[in-house]
């Protein structure tokens, strides 16, 4: 049976046809699922059919840990169903809540500053899982007293588009009107360069926001940090980040992670800045976070603002990235990373 989070509302309005009850209740559940309530814990629906409900896979996630920076930053590590483990980030900016969650358990993609990666892909995350993680963070934030969700970035553990049809299907349940109803052009999804999957992206039209992690002004560089440079060339991405301003409307994000000797001169952003003359864009410069087991460093803070002001020399929009939650381990992976080491150590 398809999990009752990975349902949209026609399928639930089926499945309460073939149990005999009203299609109105499909409403009601899915505005219940919203407010990441259980199904025993739908209080507008008969007792019988909360029981009959929770005899159902639900495809969640639990938040099995919670942690909150100085600044206000929250870590969660969601358990899924499976007994897998997942991250996620809630933000909080002058203009709303952000959430960012996974799409995958670990990652197949092995750029080597990203701690996601280190134990490859274990799987794909279903859409109602995805849900689960959005709707976990909101009724935690909305019990805290600072507000509900009101964006969301795909740009946890995993790669969106090498979970597509999934990351698609959630796109579609967080907008549902009847559920939490996020606008698409309050959601950002962020890929290491799936040219094919950004074409076919562009062509469904969602309106949403692509963030592309760049972190290199060349391909030889991009190859030293990022495997996936090995399959699409610069000029391939770029051709399809510019199909997709073009077909969409929207300008692309450009993610930037300076490392310490590799790609954060004053002649890289020289180079990015060729690039990307002419493009609808905004680059976002971006501080390593350390990862124990890379030798890598981050840029020093005078060689981030040299490659800022260079950037805006050349008529590039940019802006430099607050580091956020760096006191409980916020970067992409490293608290789930954390927590599988700890693991290990105490069996």
């Amino acid at each position: 049976m398809t999990a009752l989070l990975d349902m949209t509302l026609p399928q639930l309005k089926e499945l309460m046809q073939s149990w005999g009850e009203p299609a109105f209740r499909a409403v009601q559940i899915t505005q219940g699922l919203a407010r990441g309530e259980a199904p025993c814990e739908i209080k507008n629906i008969p007792q019988s059919l909360r029981r009959r409900l929770e005899e159902c896979p639900l495809g969640g996630a639990k938040i099995h840990k919670k942690l909150v920076s100085a600044d206000g930053t929250r870590k969660y590590l969601f358990m899924l169903e499976d007994g897998n483990i997942v991250e996620g980030v809630l933000m909080r900016y002058n203009y709303g809540n952000t959430v960012c969650i996974s799409t995958q358990v670990g990652c197949a993609m092995g750029c080597t500053f990203c701690a996601s990666t280190l134990e490859g892909k274990v799987r794909d995350l279903m859409p109602g899982e995805m849900l689960s993680e959005v709707l976990c963070v909101n009724r935690d934030a909305v019990q805290s007293g600072i507000g509900k969700v009101t964006n969301i970035v795909l740009m946890g553990s995993g790669e969106p588009l090498d979970n597509m049809d999934n990351v698609v299907a959630f796109l579609h349940l967080v907008n549902a009107p009847e559920g939490i109803n996020i606008g698409m052009r309050n959601i950002s999804l962020s890929t290491c360069g799936l040219v094919d999957k950004i074409y076919a992206l562009a062509e469904l039209h969602l309106g949403i926001t692509l963030s592309v992690s760049l972190h290199a002004p060349n391909d030889e560089i991009r190859r030293r940090t990022m495997p996936v440079a090995r399959a699409y060339s610069m000029q391939q991405l770029l051709e399809a980040a510019r199909h997709y301003i073009k077909a969409t409307g929207r300008r692309v994000i450009f993610e930037y992670t300076l490392i310490k000797g590799i790609n954060d001169s004053r002649e890289n952003a020289a180079e990015l800045a060729g690039r990307l003359r002419g493009m609808q864009c905004h680059v976002n410069l971006i501080a390593l976070n350390k990862v124990d087991e890379r030798q890598l460093d981050s840029a020093e803070p005078v060689k981030m603002s040299v490659f800022e002001k260079t950037l805006r020399q050349h008529n590039i929009s940019c802006s430099v990235r607050k580091e956020r939650g760096s006191d409980i381990a916020g970067a992409c992976g490293q608290l789930r990373r954390r927590y599988l080491k700890e693991g290990e150590e105490s069996t």
